[in-house]
This record gives structure tokens, C-alpha cells and sequence, in this order.
């Protein structure tokens, strides 16, 4: 009888926690691999201002808090390629992919098979008498159905882009404004 108690003891929460993963991948793959995203940062900064900030790769560390360092690699085919490397988590290598100052930058993950893929788009417009307005626009892929759940819905798409953007505002001394 005991051993019978001990066996149901057991079993039931394997299958329980079983049933959560299988419905948890379930939902996952139901979501699509690719999503879209976007966050603007509205700062009393110039374009050039918030430009030289989000350019300045090596100085990153320095007021991005889940950003331990910042190392240059080789260019790959002309390109810029730094890898950020984190408090929390794996580095992850990116790309410049485009950089026209002070408007426009894209940057790629370059690292191949990892949980994630996609790229960031940053564009800086003008935005009143000195102020102005980044817009970042993540195009990203998860191709698996685990992750895509924790995405969606544990995280949010949009959680690096604002914790980047709330980083950057008090980088300036200003509170984070984000639309």
C-alpha cells in the first residue's frame, strides 16, 4: 500500500508537469515563427545626440544595465560585427547591416542557430525644436515553439526594446516617454 501511495506520488505530478509542457509547446506552435514589434522613445536628445549614443558600442556598458561588456570582432564583408555580452544570459554577436547618421541603423543577430534570429531596425527623427524620436522595430524569428511561447507571452516581444529605451533616457537624465 505504501509503495502503491509513493508510486502515485509520483506519477501524478510527472504527468501533470508533462501535460503543462505539452500544451505549452501546443500553444507555441500555433504562433507564428516571425513576429514584428515596435517602441518609440520620444527624448528631449538631438538626432545626432541620441545617434553618437546608440553608436557608441564600446561605451554601451556604461548605461545599459544588462550589458556587462562589449567586444569588437573582425568585420564580416565590410560590416561592423561587436559582440554584447550580458549580466544574465548567453552573448549574442551582431551585425551592422545598415548606418545612415544620424537616421537610420540596422543591426542583425549574426550568430547562427541560436533560440532567436532577427534584427533591429533604429530609426531617429527630428522631433520638435531640439528633441526627437527613435523608433526601434524588431523583425525576429523563434523557431522554437518553447521559446516562441515564453516569448509571446512570459516575456513579450517588446521587453528589450523598452528596457533599451528606458536605459537610454536615463543615459540622458530623462524619464522614459514610450509609445
Amino acid at each position: 500500500m505504501k509503495r502503491r501511495r509513493l508510486v502515485i506520488w509520483i506519477l501524478v505530478p510527472v504527468a501533470v508537469l508533462t501535460s503543462m509542457l505539452f500544451i505549452i509547446v501546443a500553444v507555441g506552435l500555433s504562433i507564428p515563427r516571425q513576429h514584428v514589434a515596435s517602441r518609440t522613445l520620444k527624448t528631449n536628445q538631438s538626432p545626432e545626440a541620441v545617434w553618437r549614443a546608440i553608436t557608441d558600442y564600446e561605451g554601451q556598458p556604461a548605461w545599459r544595465k544588462d550589458v556587462k561588456r562589449v567586444e569588437r570582432l573582425p568585420d564580416k564583408d565590410g560590416r561592423e560585427v561587436w559582440r554584447e555580452v550580458y549580466e544574465k544570459g548567453s552573448p549574442i554577436t551582431l551585425e551592422t547591416a545598415e548606418s545612415a547618421a544620424p537616421r537610420r541603423l540596422v543591426r542583425i543577430i549574426a550568430d547562427e542557430g541560436g533560440p532567436f534570429s532577427g534584427r533591429w531596425e533604429y530609426d531617429i527623427k527630428p522631433d520638435g525644436a531640439s528633441g526627437s524620436r527613435l523608433t526601434i522595430t524588431e523583425r525576429g524569428e523563434v523557431p522554437n515553439p518553447l521559446f516562441r511561447f515564453v516569448s509571446r507571452f512570459l516575456i513579450g516581444h517588446t521587453y528589450f526594446m523598452e528596457r533599451f529605451q528606458k536605459d537610454l533616457a536615463a543615459k540622458f537624465g530623462e524619464a522614459a516617454v514610450i509609445e
